[in-house]
C-alpha cells in the first residue's frame, strides 16, 4: 500500500522543483517580506511570471501573503518552511566542488560577505553565527552533547540582556541549523531568533545590500567581546 504522505510529499517536491521558485524560496530566508516586483527582478523573471509562481507557493504552503494597499508583500510561511529551504540548500551544498564559482568581482564579494556573517530566515548564520554558537558553549551558556539546549546560565544571560525568550507553540527554544557555508551548526530556535533580533534592533549587525549579508558594527564588536569574549572583524 502506498504510504499516505507519498502524494503531498510528491507535491511539496514539485513546488520547489523549479528555479524561479528555488530562487525566491533563497531570497526570502532574509525573514522580510517582499513584493513580487522586488522577487521577479531578484528572479530576473517577468512580474506576470512572477506572479504564478508566488501563487503556487502560496497555495502549497510555503509562502504567506499580505497585502497593503495596492502592494503585494509575500514571506516564508513560518520558521518550519525556513528551516525546510535551509537544509535542502546545506544539502546541495555539501560538496563545495559542486557549487558554481563566482563569475565577477561583485559576486565574489556579495558571496564573501554572505560567508562571513548573513541571516538565516531569524537567526545568525555563516561564520559569525557559528563563532556566536561556540562562544556560547565554551562559556557554559549552551550545550550541544545531546542537542542544542540552553542552560541556566544560558537563560540567565539573555535575562542580563533583556532579551526576552517567547517560548510559544511548538517552536524549540534552542536547536542547531547546519551551516551551508560553514558545515556546522549554528544556533536556531527561538533563542536564535530573539538574539539576531536584538543585534539587529541595537545596532551590533547591520544589513548590507540586497542579500542576506549583515556587517557587525563597532558597537555590535564591542558588545560582542563584553559578552562572549569575541573578537570580531568586517574584513
Amino acid at each position: 500500500m502506498t504510504d499516505p504522505a507519498a502524494p503531498r510529499l510528491a507535491t511539496l517536491a514539485g513546488l520547489i522543483a523549479d528555479e524561479t521558485r528555488a530562487a525566491c524560496l533563497l531570497a526570502l530566508l532574509d525573514g522580510r517580506a517582499w513584493t513580487a516586483g522586488e522577487l521577479a527582478r531578484h528572479a530576473r523573471v517577468a512580474a506576470s511570471t512572477i506572479s504564478e509562481h508566488l501563487g503556487k507557493l502560496v497555495a502549497g504552503g510555503l509562502l504567506t501573503e499580505e497585502r497593503q494597499g495596492r502592494h503585494r508583500y509575500v514571506r516564508l510561511a513560518d520558521a518550519r518552511a525556513a528551516q525546510l529551504i535551509e537544509d535542502l540548500t546545506s544539502y546541495v551544498t555539501r560538496d563545495a566542488a559542486a557549487v558554481r564559482p563566482p563569475r565577477t568581482l561583485r559576486e565574489a564579494g556579495a558571496s564573501g560577505a554572505m560567508a562571513r556573517a548573513r541571516t538565516c530566515y531569524d537567526h545568525l548564520a555563516g561564520h559569525l553565527g557559528i563563532t556566536i554558537t561556540e562562544a556560547m558553549t565554551e562559556r557554559g551558556l549552551l550545550r550541544q552533547d545531546a542537542g542544542f539546549a540552553l542552560t541556566d546560565e544560558g537563560l540567565g544571560w539573555f535575562g542580563e540582556l533583556s532579551i526576552g525568550l517567547e517560548r510559544t507553540g511548538r517552536r524549540p527554544l534552542a536547536r542547531g541549523c547546519l551551516d551551508w557555508t560553514e558545515r556546522r551548526p549554528h544556533l536556531a530556535g527561538v533563542a536564535g531568533a530573539a538574539l539576531c533580533r536584538h543585534a539587529l534592533d541595537a545596532g551590533w549587525c547591520v544589513r548590507i545590500g540586497s542579500e542576506r549579508a549583515v556587517r557587525v558594527t563597532p558597537a555590535g564588536s564591542r558588545a560582542l567581546q563584553t559578552h562572549l569574549g569575541l573578537a570580531t572583524s568586517d574584513r
